[in-house]
């Protein structure tokens, strides 16, 4: 391990956050840093940082598809609708995270999502922060990644300004370098480039 860089059996270099589990490496060589375009996926992602909040990533990646399961696979259109009963049986929903605030922020967060479709789309609203590409960062070590930049801060404003919780800088830039926003792969890992170029055609 060089600051950061991690090399594995299978010969390839990759960053150091996932260690060796198997659907954390998973999730950093096919989905993180993948420019995403989709607007409920988008939605599906932010939450899913949001509850993130306190607690590990790959806490919520294990329990993932029972957060869908739980959330009507992410559709705002449905989510936007739940009611009192609904917040108390997710309260009692052990295969998800139970915090009565990020459920909340949940709900919320697609009535916030479906006015902003009704403007332009999520997707658009957030691409617009990076002018639509990915920004493509060459860091060669972890310690200069940072925590927040000066446009997850933006991001977090304005997203909170439209309804949305849990959205401080720190999580929206983890969400930015999720779904591709920023391609923040050690640029020596081996998905770096790649992400580079899926970032060019998108």
């Amino acid at each position: 391990m060089t600051d950061g860089l991690v090399h594995h059996p299978d010969h390839r270099a990759r960053c150091w956050w996932p260690g060796s589990d198997p659907l954390y490496v998973a999730y950093h060589d096919t989905e993180w840093g993948v420019p995403e375009y989709d607007d409920r996926a988008l939605f599906e992602k932010l939450i899913l940082d949001g509850f993130q909040a306190g607690l590990s990533w790959i806490t919520i990646l294990r329990k993932r598809e029972n957060f869908r399961r739980a959330f009507a696979g992410f559709d705002p259109a449905v989510v936007a609708g739940f009611d009192g009963a609904q917040v108390e049986a997710l309260m009692l929903d052990a295969g998800i995270v139970r915090n009565r605030a990020k459920i909340e922020a949940t709900v919320a967060g697609a009535r916030a999502w479906l006015a902003l479709q009704e403007r332009g789309g999520f997707s658009r609203f957030l691409w617009e922060f990076v002018d639509r590409r990915p920004v493509q960062n060459v860091f060669r070590s972890r310690s200069e990644i940072p925590a927040e930049t000066d446009v997850s801060r933006r991001i977090s404003k304005a997203l909170r300004a439209e309804g949305f919780n849990f959205c401080g800088p720190t999580i929206v830039y983890a969400f930015m370098q999720a779904v591709g926003m920023v391609n923040d792969h050690l640029v020596e890992c081996h998905r770096h480039a790649e992400c580079a170029a899926l970032g060019v055609r998108s």
